[in-house]
């Protein structure tokens, strides 16, 4: 993910500013996206295959960045409260 890029994306709805989250916990999300246990903040499940994972500063949510474009939709953010250990910096 750009630097430049990244200085300047936020969330849509908070206005929250986003990093990329670790590479650890994307292989996590990976997997629970694979199980089908992960949800859009619209209810749709979590299908796509994603390259990254921005995830705002306060780290309540997460937006996939699908074939290198970020995709900062409000109805397609994936809260981090349908993780039980995400607090505790697992996910």
């Amino acid at each position: 993910m750009d630097g430049k890029l990244l200085e300047i994306l936020c969330c849509p709805v908070t206005r929250r500013q986003v990093s990329v989250l670790n590479s650890a916990r994307q292989d996590a999300l990976r997997n629970a996206v694979a199980e089908g246990s992960v949800q859009y903040v619209d209810g749709d499940a979590v299908t796509e295959t994603f390259d990254d994972v921005l995830v705002t500063d306060d780290e309540k949510v997460l937006y996939l960045v699908i074939d290198g474009i970020p995709v900062m939709l409000p109805e397609r953010g994936v809260g981090t409260t349908q993780f039980e250990n995400f607090a505790a910096g697992q996910l």
